[in-house]
């Protein structure tokens, strides 16, 4: 009788069954960035070694958040990235901001006494965007999140806001309060004369119909600047 050949299994197969292993053990808590990357990138690329790419994503954009939050353009511009193995590092993305969000809106306690919650959201959420980005987090009378709502997108460094759209988007959600948002993308959060200049302007506006504007924070990937807290509020 002739013998059956085998085909060896790819070394790599063994590899990606100890990563998961180890994920399962331990929550991937003790795994390097490029291990945890290249663990979520056997999903998308399933018959490859995908250690060198998740290396070379991580030295191209520096950690594993970064490549989460890069833009589908830049992930695409890596060899070896097609656009669904980008989208699925941009489902991971989304799923972190949809995660932070609907704990900061599920909370039972008012929002302001969690404000690492709110910072991380918005950190989340807006941090890694490479233009200036304003929302609005609205709030009812006993400071629970009801909405958000993003009012502008703009440049890498300026961003236009308008207190007559920001009162009446917050009159249309029947907010009590409000918190405003907006991201620095140089990672300087000092605010600027502008900002404190609409700031004051908005707040003004919110107090003639009754609105409170609690805060106005500027957000980086790594600081966070509150008006409320800095006594400019």
């Amino acid at each position: 009788m002739a013998k059956t050949e085998t085909k060896d299994e790819p070394d790599y197969l063994g590899h990606r069954e100890r990563l998961r292993h180890r994920f399962l053990l331990g929550g991937g808590r003790d795994m390097p960035d490029y291990e945890l990357l290249e663990l979520l990138l056997t999903i998308a690329i399933p018959r490859r070694d995908v250690k060198p790419l998740a290396k070379e994503l991580i030295r191209k954009f520096g950690s594993f958040a970064e490549v989460v939050n890069a833009p589908m353009e830049e992930l695409t511009s890596v060899k070896g990235v097609k656009e669904n193995t980008a989208a699925v590092l941009k489902i991971v993305r989304e799923c972190s901001v949809r995660t932070s969000w609907q704990n900061l809106k599920s909370m039972d306690l008012p929002v302001i006494s969690d404000f690492d919650a709110m910072v991380d959201y918005c950190r989340s959420a807006m941090a890694y965007q490479n233009v200036e980005e304003f929302r609005i987090i609205f709030l009812n009378a006993k400071l629970f999140v009801i909405a958000e709502e993003i009012q502008q997108r703009g440049t890498v460094d300026q961003v236009a806001i308008h207190p007559r759209e920001v009162i009446k988007s917050a009159m249309k959600h029947g907010a009590s309060a409000m918190i405003l948002v907006h991201n620095h993308p140089s990672g300087v959060v000092t605010p600027s004369k502008a900002d404190i200049e609409v700031t004051k302007r908005i707040k003004e506006a919110a107090e003639a119909v009754s609105i409170k504007l609690f805060d106005h924070l500027i957000i980086s990937k790594s600081s966070v600047y509150s008006f409320h807290n800095e006594g400019l509020i």
